[in-house]
């Protein structure tokens, strides 16, 4: 089954055509360098953009994968989460191309795309695992059951992860995407020189709460300007990457022993943070559990992931129409909630 996936749910635009798991293009216009100049993401700036581009890389991506629309069988398309004017522009360009194919039109989660990136590269990756998601909105950890059964049973209660590194990283003056940059010059971390917290949920030993580490980090930075000091950026940026892998890991590892969970999978493009991956990985292999990462091309926006997901989204039978519309929230498990009621 040939698969055409679309993905615009923030600034890549983004097409693929998979089958199965098995990727045959994979395109992606990136709009880094314009939003740079703002220090970050222009919501309509990133809709005009999606408009401009998604004709020419869908174009593309059929061009890499030897295919033309004749031999399409469905096209899949992100329809949440994300910004909502970005991700209209793909649910509508979808929507038409479907119609007029004549093919299936499926919707897909943004969260469970990113899951189904481990799929790409690890043919022996399947449910049952535990998988912590992690990305500029949000920070997650799910059981999967099944490929569209998903029981989310922590997540973050203010901002996410990689609002916390992002933030942080343009309170420091580092450019954008400011979670990669932070990451690249972190160096060694020291607490003792930055006394940063580490917030807990109290009674939701799953959940994370990075608001507090994201405003000591910028108090840290206020008060030494104020009093004239000079801050060792590249310490401080260890010192923020530490903590936030210390409280996504504390909860990670909790989850997996309380579940009985002998795998745990990585996704996100949070995923790409080295220390994350690398931290997670010998964690797992010493208490003998299956750890899986996606690529690194695979851990930010793109539409392979798109189409592997939705590939397991039709034969579920999760199948949209001509009324499929954008929503700017819904949780993983919003067909579990669909379900009950």
């Amino acid at each position: 089954m040939l698969i055409l996936a679309i993905e615009s749910s923030c600034d890549e635009t983004a097409a693929a055509v998979t089958e199965g798991r098995r990727v045959l293009s994979s395109v992606i216009n990136t709009q880094i360098e314009e939003h740079k100049k703002y220090g970050g993401v222009v919501p309509e700036i990133a809709s005009r953009r999606h408009c401009e581009n998604i004709s020419q890389v869908v174009k593309k991506a059929l061009e890499e994968a030897g295919k033309s629309f004749g031999d399409i069988d469905a096209v899949a398309v992100t329809f949440a989460p994300g910004l909502i004017g970005a991700l209209l522009v793909g649910v509508n360009y979808a929507k038409g191309l479907a119609l007029s194919l004549g093919v299936p039109l499926i919707p897909v989660h943004h969260l469970r795309s990113h899951i189904a990136a481990n799929y790409i590269d690890n043919e022996e990756l399947k449910p049952p695992f535990l998988c912590l998601t992690v990305s500029g909105g949000n920070s997650i950890l799910t059981e999967v059951r099944d490929y569209t059964d998903f029981d989310m049973i922590g997540g973050t209660r203010d901002d996410a992860a990689g609002e916390c590194f992002d933030k942080s990283a343009r309170a420091m003056g580092l450019p954008y995407p400011g979670g990669v940059n932070l990451d690249k010059i972190a160096t060694t971390a020291d607490f003792k020189k930055y006394p940063l917290p580490r917030p807990k949920v109290e009674g939701s030993p799953y959940d994370f709460s990075f608001s507090g580490l994201k405003t000591a980090v910028i108090n840290t930075l206020h008060n030494a300007v104020q009093k004239g000091e000079e801050v060792d950026i590249p310490v401080l940026a260890a010192t923020v990457r530490k903590r936030v892998c210390d409280m996504l890991i504390e909860n990670t590892l909790l989850a997996l022993s309380d579940r009985n969970s002998d795998t745990l999978v990585l996704a996100g493009g949070v995923s790409a943070n080295s220390e994350l991956r690398t931290r997670l990985e010998e964690e797992c292999k010493s208490r003998g559990i299956k750890f899986y990462r996606p690529e690194l091309k695979y851990c930010g926006d793109n539409a392979a992931m798109v189409g592997v997901q939705a590939y397991y989204e039709y034969l579920s039978g999760n199948i949209g129409g001509s009324s499929l519309n954008a929503t700017a929230t819904l949780p993983i498990d919003y067909t579990n909630n669909l379900k009950r009621g």
